[in-house]
This record gives structure tokens, sequence and C-alpha cells, in this order.
């Protein structure tokens, strides 16, 4: 009893120091984003002596965050939003439909997690020119869509798989067709994982610098990781207002994040068939 007693206790011991470590570097970005440059570099690790939400103000009349921000909520939510529906109806058809070519197709999916697509960057960047897509977030959309779905095929398709068949026969005795078998019966069973899939995706494409700083050049068109670029000054960078920038950036990724994560407690199929 005593020997339990105290595994679970060391087991609670090191959760809390899990827990501190992975949200001290947030808490010492928000604090940061208060302070003066002075204070940041006299004494980084202490909490400010006087708080002021001067720096958010100042921030937003220094650069367009408000331009930054919407770029990256349009361009983040949009490829999402094509890929979870894109991933979710191939993966469908992968995990209950078996002909010939199925295993091909799959494969092909399963191709765009070995090759990394920025291999790729000269022939993307000649395809968007030819497109008429160089400096439109279009070219960000597409781009984020098509390097997000071979994960989340991969994702879904397995999870389709372990969904019983039995559930599938029922729906279609009641007369389901294909579309309303997937919409009504299956689609609400796999959140956990239309959860994961929009979390690691969402995180993709908010955070990328790589694509923004290549296909975007307007500077009304940039996103957050590219357009805070502007606050690195040759000489002197305020860091204040960069550490306010990363603590708003940072809010929406937390706020999915919580939003999405509740998915994995749910849509659990014990007990939908006897």
């Amino acid at each position: 009893m005593r020997a339990g007693i105290g595994r679970r206790s060391l087991q609670y011991l090191f959760a809390y120091l899990f827990v501190l470590v992975a949200l001290y570097p947030i808490v010492l970005m928000v604090s940061s984003s208060v302070k003066t440059n002075v204070e940041i570099f006299t004494s980084p690790l202490a909490l400010p002596k006087t708080f002021s939400l001067d720096t958010y103000r100042k921030l937003w009349e220094v650069v367009p965050f408000a331009d930054f921000l919407m770029n990256s909520v349009v361009v983040s939510v949009t490829s999402v939003l094509l890929i979870t529906v894109t991933s979710a109806m191939a993966a469908f058809y992968l995990a209950r439909f078996s002909y010939r070519w199925t295993g091909l197709l799959y494969f092909f999916f399963l191709l765009g997690l070995m090759i990394p697509i920025k291999l790729g960057i000269v022939p993307l960047f000649l395809l968007m020119k030819k497109l008429g897509l160089l400096n439109s977030l279009w070219s960000l959309i597409l781009i984020y869509t098509a390097s997000g779905i071979p994960i989340s095929v991969f994702i879904l398709t397995g999870f389709f798989r372990t969904l019983p068949v039995e559930l599938e026969e029922a729906a279609r005795i009641d007369g389901c067709n294909h579309f309303q078998v997937f919409w009504r019966v299956l689609l609400p069973l796999i959140r956990p994982a239309l959860g994961t899939v929009v979390i690691i995706n969402f995180i993709h494409a908010w955070n990328d610098f790589f694509f923004p700083l290549i296909f975007i050049q307007d500077e009304a068109l940039k996103t957050i990781p590219v357009g805070m670029m502007v606050l690195f000054g040759e000489y002197e960078t305020d860091w204040s207002l960069l550490f306010a920038g990363l603590t708003l950036s940072a809010l929406p990724m937390i706020a999915v994040f919580l939003m999405a994560s509740r998915q994995f407690m749910e849509g659990l199929t014990a007990g939908a068939v006897k």
C-alpha cells in the first residue's frame, strides 16, 4: 500500500516538474513583454517591477500587426479547412473501398511524407509565377494544403480502419448512401483524429517562416513570422515589442490547441456495437 502511494507521489512530482518546465518559457515570454529593454537585460528571469500594457499599444502603432494577424488567420484557417475536408474524404475512400489501385493511391499519399516539400522550392516558385499567384495569400494556402494532406491522410486512414464495419452496415440497412455514412456516422467518430490533424496543420501553417519569406513581398500581405522581422534592427532591437508580438501570436495557437485537444476525450466507439 505504501509502495503504491510512494509510486503515485513520484509520478505526480514528475508531472508537476514537467508542467513547470513546459510553462516557464511562456511565463518568461509574457513577463518580458511588459518589461523595458533595460529590465530584460538586467533581470531577464525576474518578474516585471511595474505592470503596463504600453508595449502592446506601441506594437500596434509601430508595425501593421493587425494586417499580419489577419493574414496569418486567413492562411491558417483556410489551409486547415481544406486539408481536413480533403483528407477526411480521401481517408474514407482508402479505408472503406478496396480496388486494385487503392494501395497504389495510398502509397502516392505516403510519398508526400518521404519527400520534403522544401526541396521543390524552385519548381514551386515557377509554378506560382505561371499561375499568377506570387505575392498572394493563395500561394501559401495551396502549398500548406498540399504539404499537410499526406500526414493527415495517413492519420485519418488508420483511424477509419479501426472503426467497426458493423456501424457502416447498419447505416446502409437504414438507407444511407456513401456520403451519408461518411458524414453522419463515421465522421463524428473520428473527432480525436480530426483534432490531431487540426492541431498539427494549424501550428505548421501559423509558425512557418520559409514560404511566406519566398512568396510574399508586399508588406500588407506578410504573415506574423515574417512581419515581425521588421522589429529586428541592424544596430538595435526593441525586445519588449518583440516579446509582445510573440505573446499575441501565440494566443491563437493556444486557443486552437485547447479547443481541439478536447476531441481526444470524445468520439469513443466503445459500446457503439453490441
